[in-house]
């Protein structure tokens, strides 16, 4: 995939099919987004759930009565532009579609959440290697021991995405990650991953194993694949997610995401 796309080209290859696979590297510079869907009656319970859990889950955008975005991008439909979907009855995952646009409903409510391959830009800035990206794979995401607090049914552990790198590179990347609020921020674990429940770094939940080199440590952020783990406790009719790593690309610039969020605020 050509690295030097418009936020808007990479939407309209997805939209059209011609994009299915992860987004990490993709815009660099631009917010990413990670995405849940709900039917409304259920949308107030995650609404609080993802205040109470603002780490894993930071509300960029709600979506009501529409699919179309309006703050985060200016022609943006969270039924197409995601290069791959998840949809889940009863809490359980029954397939992965590239378009959900047939399934919207007009009580549906749509909550873009930030994601931590918005920061990744400014961490290889600093010479801090993504692994990820340099083999080509999906990030590591791992469900940890860390309980999200509860709202209403919406309950479950914390999933983080892991990236390795040298212990010095680690206490920059958190340094710089903690200026990135709205896309998870600094690191809730670095150098030992059964403290978080994650005993074997070769066996992520979601997305793909990567290499951990000697003298490395493994560096844990909170994740937007959280809600995922959440519908599955709390068992809702539907739910439609994105695949993980498999993200919304906005229009927005991460160094002026906080700024226009902080000018939106109800």
């Amino acid at each position: 995939m050509e690295q030097n796309l418009t936020p808007l080209k990479v939407r309209h290859l997805a939209r059209s099919g011609r994009l299915t696979s992860p987004t990490a590297g993709l815009c660099p510079g631009y917010a990413q987004a990670n995405l849940i869907i709900l039917p409304g009656r259920w949308a107030r319970d995650f609404r609080e759930y993802a205040r109470r859990n603002s780490a894993p889950c930071p509300v960029l955008e709600v979506l009501e009565g529409s699919p179309k975005t309006r703050l985060m991008a200016s022609d943006g439909d969270i039924t197409t532009d995601f290069p791959a979907y998840r949809i889940y009855r009863g809490g359980v995952l029954c397939q992965e579609e590239s378009d959900v646009s047939a399934l919207w409903q007009p009580d549906f409510v749509g909550f873009l959440i930030g994601c931590s391959f918005s920061f990744e830009e400014a961490l290889l800035r600093a010479g801090i290697e993504m692994r990820h990206i340099s083999m080509g794979r999906n990030v590591p995401m791992y469900k940890t021991s860390i309980a999200t607090q509860p709202a209403g049914p919406f309950r479950g552990p914390m999933v983080c995405s892991m990236r390795p790198m040298t212990p010095e590179k680690a206490r920059l990347a958190a340094e710089i990650t903690a200026r990135f609020p709205h896309v998870h921020g600094a690191p809730v674990q670095i150098g030992h991953p059964e403290e978080i429940g994650v005993l074997d770094l070769s066996r992520p939940d979601y997305g793909d194993a990567v290499e951990v080199r000697p003298g490395e440590v493994p560096v844990f952020w909170p994740c937007g694949v959280t809600p995922q783990a959440a519908v599955e406790a709390a068992k809702p009719p539907i739910a439609i997610t994105h695949a993980p790593g498999h993200m919304f690309v906005t229009d927005v610039k991460n160094d002026l995401l906080d700024e226009l969020l902080s000018a939106h605020q109800p």
